[in-house]
């Protein structure tokens, strides 16, 4: 996959396989950042990641903040949706989980505290374009 990436997608069948190809580029140590509103497909595309990586029961970090999974490879999986202070991120030992080389790093609302995020990081943006059809950019930044 040649970055930066754009591409419209018409399904979820689609969409996961736009996933399964990214997924394969990723490594231990790499950082995940998605955009986009509410149900546009964000936990689902990692949801999607993580079944290439032999994780199956993947479910939404909304209330916990994070969920750890360790399969073949570990993924820490972050939602900032409830977060209201930046000091929240800092109690649960944030920049400890960036700095753990063996996992992969997924963070919903990465929007909302932009300054915790470090720089070489993947940026995925998702727009709604209609109830089926989502326009998915891939950056790396």
């Amino acid at each position: 996959m040649q970055l930066p990436f754009s591409t419209i997608v018409n399904s979820e069948d689609e969409t996961t396989q736009l996933a399964t190809t990214f997924a394969a580029t990723l490594k231990a140590g790499d950082i995940v950042a998605f955009t986009g509103d509410l149900g546009t497909g964000k936990t689902f595309i990692v949801k999607s990641i993580a079944k290439y990586f032999g994780i199956e029961d993947v479910t939404s970090p909304t209330f916990s903040i994070v969920n750890t999974y360790d399969e073949k490879v570990k993924i820490n999986h972050f939602d900032f949706y409830r977060i209201k202070k930046v000091e929240e991120l800092y109690d649960i030992g944030f920049d400890e989980y960036l700095c753990d080389n063996v996992a992969i790093n997924f963070i919903e609302w990465a929007e909302m505290f932009e300054e915790v995020l470090p720089l070489n990081i993947y940026r995925i943006v998702i727009t709604h374009l209609s109830d089926s059809k989502r326009e998915i950019k891939i950056i790396r930044k």
